[in-house]
């Protein structure tokens, strides 16, 4: 499996998403924004960290780069785009998911673990997750609080496109475990189509023992899969 891993003018995860890729046995490689061509590859993902300085808001000026254009023909091709936390930010100021990332709740960067429950096991992204598990992957954002209006939410709901929840060690969603005050808890959604992704948690800081987590393998061991 050959993946591209996307590098905006201020990413700073796209090594660490370069090593999971790479521990799982992709064929990873760094993608400049400004390439309009992602031919050959088989996963677009676009990493976190604080693309252009996240001037104006996050993402708000990534969505323009050349690659977002190639990204949009990929993903309406039907393979699989993922965006992680900034990546998240970008897909959907580009339109490719609904809804927005607004400030945290408590107006405060956070970087910590949670807790993920998988909504939908049913998607290219979570078909390795054994059912009922907890996934324990850091979050580490000052924009991380989805928010979308009440039709669109009764969409996500209808259509299964809530993909993560926050929740607590024993999967059981409230209040307490979730960290920006994201709308019906949501951490990570996919499109209608079910080939895009976008979640804040970083799942590729959390590939390894010695990062106190491997939970994150189960979202690349679906890819895989």
């Amino acid at each position: 499996m050959k993946s591209a891993v996307i590098v905006f003018p201020g990413s700073n995860c796209d090594h660490d998403m370069l090593r999971a890729l790479t521990l799982m046995g992709h064929r990873a490689e760094f993608v400049w924004h400004k390439t309009g061509n992602l031919s050959g590859y088989d996963l677009a993902a676009l990493p976190g960290g604080f693309s252009y300085g996240d001037y104006l808001r996050a993402g708000a000026i990534a969505r323009f780069s050349a690659i977002m254009k190639a990204v949009a023909d990929f993903a309406a091709k039907g393979k699989p785009v993922l965006g992680v936390c900034n990546g998240f930010q970008v897909l959907t100021e580009a339109g490719l998911l609904p809804g927005a990332l607004l400030r945290n709740q408590n107006l405060r960067f956070i970087c910590r673990p949670v807790y993920l429950r998988a909504e939908n096991l049913r998607t290219r992204f979570t078909q390795a997750i054994p059912p009922g598990t907890a996934l324990k992957i850091p979050i580490a954002h000052g924009e991380g609080r989805f928010h979308i209006d009440p039709q669109g939410l009764k969409q996500l709901q209808d259509r299964e496109q809530i993909v993560f929840r926050y929740a607590n060690a024993r999967g059981e969603t409230d209040p307490g475990a979730n960290p920006n005050g994201s709308l019906d808890h949501i951490a990570g959604i996919i499109n209608r189509e079910g080939n895009v992704l976008g979640m804040m948690p970083h799942p590729e800081r959390a590939m390894e023992a010695i990062l106190g987590s491997e939970d994150g393998r189960r979202i690349f061991e679906s890819l895989v899969a």
